[in-house]
């Protein structure tokens, strides 16, 4: 028999909310079956089965919240032996001496474990987190110990011989996490003002905000807050990139402004590299990147989520294009990983399949920058003063970060990605 608990699940994260459990009590699984689905702060998480065994008893439902290390499974593993690394006995072996055992051998030694000793397995992290403690010099029980209680035993200073971690070494670390962890709450609760009862003037719905919606909140609010926004509208011409659209779309294969919005994007940060970095406000200094990844916001019934095109610079606008269709349809089925909503350099968001107008659009810390478009419309167009044949324009929302962009980047920038699109043929294409 062993307890299944819950593993790591992300960097700052350590817990989540049961939106889903796959099994119940008698079902059969295999090593890898999705057992549940959490929800985290960035996600939702599907959690594997370690082993092929029986489920004997499900100590969770729907909605609760579960913490790092909690038991939430007892499972019969039908004679498997768990990782050693994964395992904890709840009774802790007794030492036998000679005193004890007249016919033993006179140097300690632990007497075999009876098979109804009860065990306990973490389940294995889940698809999108990387776990880098394998390589942490450590024993199989300081690293349970760890987990159970919540802590990245990567983070952990070793005191130990060689640098090894000791079982002191994860509790002093976790005293100081626990003392310099303030509370979790929303940046603007301590300033909000108090609502007023509004079920004196009719009926009213309370809905508990589920953790997707409790980050973006948060998020948003710091990101507005500390970041001082400024936005510029532009418009660019895509009367003949809509024509080179429609040229390379076919029934069985859809492409859309966007991906062609994001190769000219690319470009755009290669030549003004400060919008494509950080500002590290304690270091009083600008990191900037040399990689180009953009994170693309996608509507859901669970929020605005933004997975990430990874080195969206090395690949092709159907290259792009399949991806961006993978990852948002990922993200409303609610499969994206830890690792596809993270390091992105830049964002874009697109409301044009919605509405068209101009926003303005929240930077995405720790990004700097972020480009919202919205949905085209055909306008008269002049030519030399004269009017001309209808264009068909683009709108272009721009919103910087002020401490590191100034102004007249802004309008650099603007200029530069409305003049590109403008020039399809000039893109590369494959």
């Amino acid at each position: 028999m062993s307890d299944i608990l819950i593993p790591p699940l992300s960097e700052n994260a350590d817990s989540g909310t049961v939106v889903n459990i796959r099994v119940q009590a008698g079902d059969k699984v295999s090593k890898g079956d999705t057992l549940l689905e959490l929800e985290t702060e960035k996600a939702v998480l599907e959690v594997p089965s370690p082993e092929a065994g029986v489920v004997q008893e499900v100590l969770v439902k729907p909605g609760d919240i579960v913490k790092v290390g909690q038991k939430v499974f007892t499972f019969s593993t039908s004679g498997a032996t768990p990782a050693p690394e994964l395992l904890q006995r709840t009774v802790a072996p007794e030492k036998v001496t000679s005193a004890t055992r007249p016919n033993g051998p006179p140097s300690d030694v632990a007497p075999p474990q009876p098979a109804a000793i009860q065990e306990k397995t973490a389940l294995p992290i889940p698809k999108g987190v990387k776990d880098s403690a394998a390589e942490v010099a450590a024993a199989p029980s300081v690293r349970v110990f760890a987990r159970e209680i919540g802590i990245n035993i990567t983070d952990v200073p070793g005191t130990g011989p060689g640098g090894r971690i000791l079982l002191d070494d994860v509790k002093t670390y976790a005293k100081k996490v626990l003392t310099a962890r303030p509370e979790a709450t929303l940046p603007s609760a301590a300033t909000a003002e108090p609502l007023p009862d509004f079920s004196k003037w009719g009926e009213i719905v309370t809905e508990p905000m589920t953790g997707i919606r409790k980050k973006i909140t948060a998020h948003m609010s710091y990101a507005w807050t500390t970041i001082p926004h400024v936005t510029h509208i532009a418009e660019a011409d895509i009367t003949e990139l809509e024509e080179l659209r429609k040229s390379y779309t076919t029934d069985k294969a859809k492409l859309s402004i966007l991906p062609f919005v994001i190769k000219v994007v690319v470009a755009a940060l290669k030549n003004f590299p400060k919008f494509n970095a950080s500002l590290n406000v304690e270091q009083s200094a600008i990191i900037y990147k040399k990689y180009y990844n953009i994170g693309v916001a996608v509507d859901t019934d669970s929020g605005l989520l933004a997975p990430v095109i990874k080195n969206a610079d090395k690949k092709s606008i159907f290259e792009i294009a399949y991806e961006l269709s993978a990852l948002a349809e990922r993200a409303r089925t609610r499969k994206l990983t830890i690792e596809e909503m993270q390091g992105g350099t830049f964002t874009v968001t697109n409301l044009g399949s919605i509405a068209g107008g101009t926003f303005t659009p929240i930077i995405n810390a720790p990004e700097v920058a972020i480009l919202g478009i919205s949905r085209a419309q055909l306008k008269p167009g002049f030519e030399d003063g004269k009017v001309c044949s209808p264009r068909l324009m683009l709108p272009l929302c721009l919103s910087y970060d002020h401490r590191v962009i100034d102004g007249a980047d802004g309008a650099r920038f603007i200029k530069w990605v409305s003049d590109a699109i403008k020039q399809p043929f000039l893109l590369e294409l494959k």
